[in-house]
């Protein structure tokens, strides 16, 4: 059975965890079973995609290409399975496969009558399915030569797919609850001729960091199927676009097992929905909370306002804006519910929650508020400016890791990749090549929850948990979003949720808010920060307070 990972906290399995994974079920099982059911899930994956759309006839059979190696085996037994239910198969094996496993599935797909070939086709035009068996996970080298050539082939050929096809979960209708952004697009066929499934991942893909592979090429899938568990890297970077829709094939192992076993897992409403508090009749404002957004620095208030509407759409009970510099608005025409103050009429201490760095700016009167602010015994999130100033004094970094680890009172983080490398002494491109272990070290430096902004956010605690966000897309590369997600962060942690969980919730709602706007049309290009916090609203009511929503 394939599990779809849709709003589910599944765990993602680094390369080392399922080697571990992989040898204990294979000691406890009968040779071959691994490959002979991740073959079977794949290809029961591909007979309901064929019966759905109708791409595959005689004319248009399913192409697959083998590597030498356990990938190759993978999909010589999908080929095998494909012949005896009467699919139409041909296999493209540039060189013969050489594992024993392998060995087997290339023995039975001989054995079903399958056409195998070593040279690649002239055209991929005449297939209704073509299916990446190259390389799984492990990949240690750039892909070359023919393996090479036959991904940048596959990677054009999956580009001509409408996004809408490439993007829907499997087995999630438009109108399911599973599936509640999606457009109603989504449920047409998709063109036959653009249809690539990747085995494992696609070839050419670092499963554990989501990055290509040295740099070097990269199939890109409109659908994966995935065996044991999901990767990191299908979650993450580049491989959010080169993995497509992701499927999950257990390969019936033993999923609790197999969850402790896990480091990080992906975010979904079951990690955090408990932690909401409940919107009886009987509350009031102050059951919600009350938010300062500290930052704005003169002639720089937009952005902890942007940050202060988000906090209002996201439940707080009360949001204050403490401006540090001149010539403010004395309030906020759209939401004159905003209480705007100078920094020295607003008693912090009061407050609930605090988010900081928006438009704060570099000026001595910021550090010397981080500093004041820093023993206050609230929760706090550090965003924008206030992070470039933790990276740049180290008393202020010494502060917060102390306070987190000897008072138990960690702060949130939410750096972009220039900003945590800033925090870690290192450059972005470091960052990227690795954001789990990146978004660690923040958490071991700072004593606090880290929210690594990204495609793929993560998010991490100092215990240990870590988890990559599935939501979000292209709507949010413009500015002001970021501000936005400290609202919507700060607005949770003033209603009382625990750091990690508001973290978790914020950066889930901030993205689906941006794939509900792109599923009607106001994305992924042109879509503004401010449009975010109304959808937020709505999200939240409708998943999270149903009977009020």
């Amino acid at each position: 059975m394939l599990v779809n990972p849709h709003d589910r906290p599944l765990p993602l399995y680094t390369v080392a965890e399922l080697r571990a994974l992989e040898t204990q079920a294979a000691a406890a099982l009968p040779p071959h079973t691994l490959m002979a059911r991740a073959g079977a899930a794949a290809a029961r994956f591909l007979m309901e995609q064929i019966a759905h759309d109708g791409s595959v006839d005689g004319a248009h059979p399913v192409l697959l290409i083998a590597g030498p190696g356990n990938n190759g085996g993978d999909a010589l037994v999908v080929a095998a399975e494909l012949q005896r239910a009467g699919v139409a198969v041909e296999v493209c094996m540039p060189a013969e496969v050489k594992p024993d496993d392998a060995r087997w599935a290339l023995g039975e797909a001989r054995a079903a009558g399958v056409t195998i070939t070593a040279t690649p086709p002239a055209s991929l035009d005449g297939f209704g399915w073509i299916v990446d068996g190259m390389f799984g996970i492990g990949l240690a080298r750039p892909l070359e030569g023919v393996f090479a050539e036959l991904a940048q082939r596959l990677a054009a050929r999956a580009s001509s797919t409408p996004a809408d096809a490439a993007q829907r979960p499997h087995g999630a209708s438009p109108a399911s609850p599973a599936s509640p952004v999606m457009p109603a697009s989504a449920s047409a066929s998709p063109a036959a001729h653009g249809r690539v499934l990747a085995l494992d991942v696609p070839s050419g893909l670092d499963s554990d960091t989501g990055n290509v592979v040295e740099g070097g090429v990269a199939v890109r899938a409109t659908c994966t199927v995935t065996f044991i568990g999901a990767k990191p890297g299908l979650f993450m970077g580049a491989g959010r676009d080169l993995a497509g829709s992701v499927s999950v094939a257990p390969l019936e192992l033993d999923s609790n097992r197999a969850h402790h076993r896990a480091g990080a897992q992906l975010n979904a409403p079951p990690l955090f929905a408990a932690h909401f508090p409940p919107r009886d009749f009987a509350t009031h404002k102050g059951t919600f909370g009350s938010l300062a957004v500290v930052g704005g620095d003169t002639g720089m208030c937009g952005a902890p306002i942007l940050a202060a509407r988000a906090a209002l759409y996201t439940g707080a009970g009360k949001v204050h804006v403490a401006l540090l510099g001149s010539g403010g608005p004395a309030y906020d025409p759209p939401h004159p519910e905003l209480m705007l103050h100078a920094i020295d009429d607003l008693p912090l201490d009061s407050m609930d929650a605090l988010s900081i760095g928006c438009g704060m700016g570099h000026r001595e009167r910021a550090t010397r508020v981080l500093h004041d602010v820093l023993p206050l015994d609230l929760p706090k999130l550090f965003d924008a400016d206030a992070l470039n100033l933790l990276a740049r004094d180290a008393s202020l970094a010494a502060a917060l890791e102390a306070r987190g680890s000897r008072d138990n009172d960690p702060a949130i983080l939410t750096p972009h990749p220039l900003e945590a490398a800033r925090l870690l002494g290192i450059d972005a491109p470091a960052v990227q090549r690795d954001r789990l272990a990146a978004a660690r070290a923040l958490t071991r430096r700072f004593a606090s929850v880290v929210v690594l902004k990204g495609n793929g956010t993560v998010v991490a605690a100092p215990d240990g948990r870590l988890a990559i966000n599935p939501t979000g897309n292209a709507a949010l590369a413009t500015g002001g979003t970021g501000d936005v997600l400290g609202g919507i962060i700060g607005a949770l942690l003033a209603q009382g949720l625990p750091r990690y969980e508001a973290a978790l919730a914020g950066v889930y709602l901030h993205g689906l808010a941006a794939d509900a706007l792109t599923a009607r049309g106001d994305g992924p290009a042109g879509c503004t920060a401010g449009e975010l916090a109304p959808m937020v609203r709505k999200l939240l009511n409708r998943l999270f307070y149903p009977a009020h929503g």
